[in-house]
């Protein structure tokens, strides 16, 4: 597997854009969350998840983007030709590809096999918690939108608008995520990295001399 996760790793390096979001620390990530919830769960594939993990953002589209829900089949397609080069079986590659396919939020295709489950688990984990509060900033900076709205940091008397305020998300979408994990492990996780992101919040009202937003620890 060693050998597998080196060479997926120099694949995935020749194609990373610059975006520290979705750089090649963040496969590493993703790789080392799937391994957590994947000891709880039988009939892994371990090398089709490895491949999942490090080529499902192969192609990767900017979040404001049009065809941004083409991206992970994109990735999928551009996947293929790799996994055969690097051996791998036609039903290894197809349930390689649909796991990439599966695992983006916009795509909106259902995870059918263990793989596809834990690799879409494991990439919404690392929207969570300390990294996951540095990859919020660091994408919202890019597209031009600003930290929270001065005026109503926590949308108290305004709507949600994560279009122009990276702290919307949040509640819009980021703290969510754990009630729709499909994995019991990622679920726990999430909830974890959750906990770590309302402590942060804590800190943030303080700072700015505001209190804190109500029912952001219970968003639904």
């Amino acid at each position: 597997m060693q050998g597998l996760r080196d060479q997926l790793r120099r694949v995935a390096s020749e194609h990373m854009a610059t975006d520290p979001a979705h750089d090649l620390a963040h496969l590493d990530r993703v790789w080392a969350n799937a391994q957590r919830i994947a000891a709880d769960i039988t009939n892994v594939d371990k090398p089709v998840l490895l491949a999942a993990c490090y080529l499902h953002d192969l192609v990767n589209l900017p979040k404001d983007a049009p065809n941004r829900a083409k991206a992970s089949t994109l990735a999928a397609d551009a996947a293929g030709p790799i996994l055969y080069a690097l051996g791998f079986a036609p039903e290894a590659i197809a349930a390689a590809r649909h796991a990439i396919k599966a695992h983006s939020f916009s795509a909106g295709i259902p995870p059918k096999t263990p793989e596809s489950r834990i690799l879409r688990d494991a990439d919404r984990l690392d929207a969570l918690g300390a990294i996951g509060i540095a990859r919020c900033f660091a994408v919202s900076g890019a597209l031009g939108r600003t930290f929270y709205d001065p005026g109503d940091p926590f949308a108290s008397g305004r709507e949600l608008d994560d279009t122009a305020f990276a702290l919307d998300h949040w509640p819009a979408k980021l703290l969510r995520l754990p009630e729709d994990m499909l994995t019991e492990a990622g679920r726990a996780l999430a909830q974890e990295r959750c906990a770590r992101m309302l402590r942060f919040i804590d800190g943030l009202a303080e700072e700015i001399g505001t209190t804190g937003p109500r029912g952001w620890a219970d968003p639904t």
